[in-house]
């Protein structure tokens, strides 16, 4: 199955999306649970400090599978992100998700 990223940018400030982070992460960790191959993390700046935005990588049967799985996703859900989703296509290495 194809692999897609979400890239997301807050649009508060970190500290008024915890809530909704909380529940993303559980909405990912009940995912995994149903054997849904999903990783999700933050991105961080120069000196290791999250608040930018993430990153979610997933396998899903195709675009709109995926789509659709991330409109379900909390932090997507609260319009409290900007968020886009590509399909990736590895080219060259091994990240063990091909």
């Amino acid at each position: 199955m194809p692999w897609f990223i979400k890239q997301e940018t807050f649009r508060r400030p970190y500290a008024e999306l915890r809530p909704h982070l909380a529940a993303h992460r559980s909405w990912v960790e009940e995912l995994r649970a149903q054997d849904v191959r999903i990783s999700s993390g933050y991105l961080v700046d120069g000196d290791g400090k999250p608040g930018g935005g993430g990153l979610l990588v997933l396998e899903a049967a195709d675009h709109a599978s995926a789509e659709a799985l991330i409109l379900q996703d909390p932090v997507v859900a609260s319009g409290l992100v900007d968020w886009n989703l590509c399909q990736w296509i590895g080219a060259v290495g091994d990240l063990g998700v091909g």
